[in-house]
């Protein structure tokens, strides 16, 4: 069997290398990032919008707990702006995939989000940005802490 199947030994350090490269080349995409958005501690997810390629917004990084906090600490020092949204965190950690669009039922959730980001970028003489307070999230992409 470990002829054919190949070292369980090898395997996992197989396995671990594909990780670390998979995770280096998701940092490397923070801080092209418009917005971060995080559930305090636990989560992260690293938003990018290209309006004239993407029919939607993509999720190019995300994680939880350790690697939550390494993307906010790549994203502070490239000044990527950190939204503190913890039901659309959850949301769009379990309902998506890295480099994938986000599902149409967060659509909305996320224009107010990058809405927001986007007058903090280029304030308007005399208006001050209002952050969006309850951002709406589908019943069946809603995941409870």
């Amino acid at each position: 069997m470990k002829e054919s199947d190949g070292r369980p030994e090898v395997k996992q350090q197989i396995r671990r290398l594909q990780r670390e490269l998979a995770q280096r080349r998701m940092m490397q995409e923070v801080p092209k990032a418009d917005v971060i958005v995080t559930n305090p501690t636990h989560f992260a997810v690293a938003l990018r919008y290209d309006a004239g390629k993407w029919r939607a917004p993509r999720v190019v990084a995300k994680g939880a707990d350790l690697i939550a906090r390494h993307i906010r600490e790549v994203g502070a020092e490239h000044r990527v702006p950190v939204f503190e949204a913890p039901p659309l965190a959850r949301a769009l950690f379990y309902s998506c995939e890295l480099d994938q669009e986000i599902p149409e039922g967060l659509y909305l959730a996320v224009a107010q989000v990058l809405a927001y980001v986007l007058q903090l970028r280029d304030p308007r003489p005399g208006a001050s940005p209002t952050a969006p307070g309850d951002l709406p999230i589908p019943p069946e992409l809603r995941r409870e802490a």
